[in-house]
């Protein structure tokens, strides 16, 4: 039996991974003060940093970036003339919805059948702890052949593109041959996968107004204009009878032609209940992959306990589209507003204020790193061959940094496969897949060295 000892090396190192996963998760890093105190994105910026220089990286920086959030920065040189990797993961999390809903507490990783559970276990904060045992392999097995620089985000889920502002207007900092993204995962645990297109995201916050201040229902209902009644009319019209996005203007027909997405095992992956059906038409992958999907992520109405019967004057709601590949994100936006606007109902007054947005990204899959990722995911998923997947996700940092760098080849992996359950209560992540990935991207940096040379 052949002796890999990079892998030999990252599974004596799990133990410590899960020690520093557990202290990183720890932080309530929500890049939202409304949610949880900014501190706690500082602590988590502030940590990141310190583990970025205690594995000898130079230049460390906690970096102010213009939505007000943090990013960390670090260089690792590696043999002179040796290409230059760039590593990406971020440290800020989704909230963590209804805390009672966890098994376990959010901000506290826990093992239970085999996996970890907490907030950002899978994305991203486990994406980091990836890029640290592939470095430290490869320290401990002949050294780092590779320049590398590391910058993990602080606000990746609020889409207030901080760092791509930053990168612009410092566009030396990031600059690489190659860039390794550690925010996607595998389309099946035990599938070694790359992601090699990400749709894109547009956030609206919605107002509609109708009366100066609300009415009793019994007085006034039936004549006086409902703002509630008008929103759900509006957000009633962004979906067709089977449920798919209609946008006005939007195309929404294109299909994907990569790894197909059976649909039995799509129900089983979003856990649908049974007799529910799956909204829109042609295949999952067409659906998710390769189409825009519009999402209403909240609306400020009376909470049914303590409603009174009332007409209501104003009411709000958070209104997201993920915009699909080819699309560009901010003509998305711009047709999504006219719908709103054109869709309300009676007269009524409505205000759209556009909150983030991220262009979509599609991945250059011939070029030399993704036959070096292929070469290593062999060796760290034996008997498994790569696959090519679409993510319905947004990465808004990869078309800014295609943008500024169009010769780096970009790859995107990482490890929010469908049992992490990212942005949902009871995130986790597979220790088994991080260990996997791990050894992957070590390998990686090797073959991408060698190829460097030949």
């Amino acid at each position: 039996m052949t002796v890999n000892p990079i892998a030999e090396t990252v599974a004596s190192l799990m133990p410590r991974a899960r020690a520093e996963l557990t202290e990183l998760v720890a932080f309530r890093s929500v890049a939202d003060p409304a949610v949880f105190p900014r501190s706690e994105c500082e602590a988590a910026a502030s940590w990141v940093a310190d583990a970025l220089r205690s594995e000898g990286f130079q230049d460390v920086a906690v970096l102010d970036t213009p939505d007000g959030t943090q990013s960390v920065y670090g260089l690792l040189a590696g043999p002179e003339d040796a290409p230059t990797v760039l590593l990406y993961a971020h440290y800020d999390v989704q909230p963590p919805l209804d805390e009672a809903a966890w098994l376990t507490p959010p901000f506290e990783l826990t093992e239970r059948e085999g996996r970890w559970y907490g907030r950002g276990a899978a994305d991203c904060k486990g994406g980091f702890l990836m890029h640290l045992l592939a470095l430290r392999a490869l320290k401990a097995n002949g050294g780092v052949p590779v320049n590398v620089k590391v910058i993990v985000e602080g606000s990746e889920e609020q889409g207030t593109g901080g760092l791509e502002r930053y990168a612009e207007a410092h566009p030396e900092l990031l600059a690489a041959d190659t860039v390794v993204i550690g925010d996607c995962g595998n389309f099946r645990v035990g599938l070694p996968t790359v992601t090699a297109t990400l749709r894109g995201m547009t956030l609206l916050r919605v107002r509609i107004d109708t009366l100066e201040g609300n009415l009793h229902s019994g007085q006034f209902g039936g004549a006086a204009p409902d703002a509630l009644a008008a929103l759900i009319k509006v957000l009633d019209s962004l979906r067709a009878e089977d449920g798919s996005t209609t946008v006005d203007g939007l195309a929404a027909d294109a299909g994907w032609d990569g790894l197909d997405y059976a649909e039995a095992d799509f129900r089983t992956d979003a856990k649908v209940l049974d007799g529910v059906e799956l909204i829109g038409h042609g295949s999952v992958a067409d659906r998710i992959w390769a189409r825009p999907a519009v999402t209403v992520l909240g609306i400020d109405c009376p909470p049914v306990v303590g409603a009174t019967p009332s007409v209501q004057a104003g009411a709000r709601a958070l209104v997201s589209l993920r915009v699909q590949p080819g699309q560009d994100a901010t003509e998305a936006t711009e047709l999504l507003t006219a719908h709103i606007e054109k869709h309300t109902p009676w007269g009524a007054r409505v205000a759209v204020e556009h909150v983030g947005q991220g262009q979509p990204f599609r991945a250059d899959t011939a070029s030399p790193a993704y036959s070096a990722m292929a070469d290593a995911m062999r060796v760290a998923y034996p008997g498994q061959e790569m696959q090519t997947a679409g993510q319905g996700g947004s990465i808004p940092l990869c078309n800014t940094l295609a943008a500024l760098y169009p010769q780096a080849e970009i790859l995107l992996i990482g490890l929010s496969e469908p049992e992490a359950r990212i942005h949902a209560v009871n995130e986790s992540v597979s220790p088994e897949e991080l260990e996997r990935l791990s050894v992957a991207e070590a390998h990686f940096l090797v073959n991408y060295a060698q190829s460097k040379q030949s």
